[in-house]
């Protein structure tokens, strides 16, 4: 009786020069000079493009520019969002270079993953709409929980650094208050449904502004407002010190 004798191609992981895994679908993604000059357009533009100005500057077709981000987005190199100014409509998407960031914690982010699911599989209504209310809600839970008394803006700066967005309150010269967030700590769920994380987020800001006792109305949430942050822009006057 002869033995058989099966030969299988095994993929092995690989390491560069400083010993770190290669992620081979980021690899595949700069497989192409077009992709890898985009990605370098996309990083030295700072608060991101639009895949009308990707393509103006290039000279690509607006499907193809899209292409090539929206590949980008999909290896984790890019995220996208729709930077609205709190205007309404539905702006153009703007891409701008994904950051490594620390995540949110655990209970959190499979909080958020749960609801993204949920709101997918209804396939039914304003996707934003229904994120915004759901996020009201846990914005009202989460200001509950920390300390009472605070100011309103303290109480959201409390919540924000809960949840690991690493909030920093700037003034502004209209006198009015803005708090940019440096990091993304639910940047994997941005990539799989933006207008619904980030109408999540909307909505936590409102709640918890609802329950310190301000009026949440006026807060709008700008993707990418700032070149290395997103900004929450607030109807309330500007605080000149933050606490410790």
């Amino acid at each position: 009786m002869n033995d058989v004798v099966t030969l299988s191609n095994v993929e092995t992981p690989r390491t560069g020069p400083t010993g770190e895994t290669i992620d081979s679908h980021r690899h595949r993604a700069l497989g192409t000079a077009s992709r890898a000059s985009i990605l370098e357009m996309v990083r030295a533009a700072g608060a991101g493009m639009t895949i009308a100005e990707v393509g103006e500057r290039t000279g690509l077709h607006l499907s193809t520019a899209r292409a090539h981000l929206d590949r980008l987005v999909d290896a984790g190199l890019l995220v996208k969002a729709r930077a609205s100014g709190g205007q309404p409509g539905r702006p153009a998407w703007r891409y701008r270079v994904a950051i490594a960031e620390a995540p949110a914690p655990a209970p959190y982010r499979a909080l958020a993953a749960a609801l993204l699911d949920h709101l997918s599989r209804r396939g039914h209504g304003d996707v934003r709409a229904e994120a915004t209310r759901a996020g009201q809600d846990w914005g009202r839970h989460l200001a509950a929980a920390t300390s009472p008394g605070k100011e309103p803006v303290d109480t959201l700066l409390d919540v924000l650094r809960g949840l690991g967005f690493s909030p920093r309150l700037h003034e502004t010269a209209d006198g009015t208050t803005e708090i940019h967030l440096h990091t993304c700590p639910f940047l994997e769920l941005v990539n799989r449904n933006p207008d619904a994380i980030c109408a999540l987020h909307v909505g936590v800001v409102r709640g918890t502004l609802e329950h310190a006792g301000a009026p949440p109305a006026g807060a709008v949430l700008e993707p990418f407002g700032a070149p290395d942050a997103c900004v929450v822009r607030l109807a309330l006057p500007t605080r000149t010190e933050e606490p410790a």
